[in-house]
């Protein structure tokens, strides 16, 4: 399996020849886009190259393989746009492009090191310094394929490179796995895993109550105000919000994966979220945090991390998993009540977010028995010294 990765990378010194590039680039992107518009479909990279590297190269002054990477670009764009236009969630328009971004393809017009960026720019070839993130130093190694990367200015006003890489990892077929584990997202904590030899582990307790309930409180305030001072504050609260969600989502969803594989895990399962909003039940007081909480967000962080250790991940169908009982499998809406789960008809007790977990590590389980004999497996046998609720 392959897997992608994406490195942020910060040049030291940019100069003057990086955002004059940018700007023609864009001037190109903008040109091409009006093509596509006035054509009135989306046209294939190809076509569109055709249509518009004479005047790119001519008139705007790109050079060859920036032209290409224009075709490139734009006829991306509005593959996604028609995507949306299909789903019903948008509308055939002319897409704009600002001077932020510009694409380079490996070894043609872009070439990278450790320590130096060397990039096509409307000047000529030129070498960048860059800043040498202890991180990042895993994906220089012979073992990571560079792919087309773009160079992006961010709201900082700084320049960064954001190198696209792929290797190649090994993954166990599905058929051939013996060790799952279920993962339940939650408000209480942000996520309860159990393995096949019930194994359990409880992540970010409280986490997502404590930060949206101190946002929002701060929120309320500020909008009782009502100055534009207060506005302007309520904006960059916003910012400063999402980005500590984001930073508990990767902290977490590392901590997770480091816990899969130590366990030798062969696949993770999660519920599809898709619909989380609509279909859940949550006390009154829970709700804000509930909605607000970008558990896809950390599913996805949870997905590509396992993917690069070589753990499979697969979603279920959540319907009823806070209802179902792990050992029974009867199902009622009286079996939970808040953190503790309690079966109406076996009695069985357990922490109710573990419960949950643990019908999420069976469905996955399931899927994999359903793959290798066409049937389905019945839940495992549970031990009575299990743990319940605090």
């Amino acid at each position: 399996m392959e897997v992608t990765k994406t490195v942020v990378l910060k040049l030291k010194k940019p100069d003057k020849g990086i955002r004059k590039t940018m700007e023609k680039y864009t001037e190109g992107m903008n040109f091409a886009s009006n093509v596509v518009y006035e054509y009135g479909e989306p046209l294939s990279a190809n076509k569109l190259q055709k249509l518009t590297y004479k005047h790119l190269r001519e008139n705007i002054g790109l050079l060859s393989q920036m032209s290409c990477n224009v075709a490139r670009q734009v006829s991306g764009a509005y593959k996604s746009l028609q995507e949306q236009i299909e789903k019903g969630k948008a509308e055939w328009k002319q897409i704009e492009f600002e001077p932020t971004n510009i694409k380079f393809s490996y070894r043609r017009d872009y070439k990278i090191n450790q320590e130096k960026l060397s990039i096509t720019t409307l000047d000529g070839r030129k070498e960048y310094e860059i800043i040498n993130y202890s991180y990042a130093k895993q994906y220089f190694s012979d073992e990571w394929k560079y792919l087309a990367s773009e160079l992006v200015e961010h709201r900082d006003g700084e320049y960064y490179f954001h190198l696209s890489c792929e290797r190649e990892v090994e993954e166990k077929p599905m058929e051939e796995a013996s060790n799952f584990m279920g993962i339940d997202v939650g408000i209480n904590y942000l996520a309860v895993c159990t393995t096949t030899d019930k194994n359990q582990a409880f992540f970010g307790k409280g986490m997502a109550k404590d930060l949206r309930k101190t946002y929002k409180k701060m929120r309320e305030r500020l909008k009782t105000k009502g100055t534009f001072s207060a506005l302007k504050r309520l904006k960059a609260l916003s910012g400063k919000e999402k980005r500590l969600m984001k930073q508990h989502n990767h902290k977490v969803s590392k901590e997770i994966v480091e816990y899969a594989k130590e366990q030798n895990v062969d696949v993770i399962g999660m519920e599809d979220l898709t619909n989380i909003r609509d279909n859940t039940e949550v006390r009154k007081r829970d709700r804000y945090c509930h909605e607000s909480w970008s558990f896809k967000q950390l599913q996805k962080y949870i997905e590509y991390k396992a993917k690069e250790r070589g753990i499979r991940v697969k979603y279920v169908d959540p319907e009823d998993t806070s209802k179902t009982c792990s050992r029974c499998g009867h199902i009622n809406r009286n079996n939970r009540r808040g953190l503790d789960f309690k079966c109406q008809s076996c009695g069985y007790e357990l922490h109710a977010d573990l419960n949950g977990a643990r019908n999420i590590e069976h469905r996955v389980k399931d899927f994999r028995h359903d793959l290798e004999s066409q049937g389905s497996c019945q839940p495992p046998d549970v031990d009575a010294n299990e743990t319940t609720s605090a």
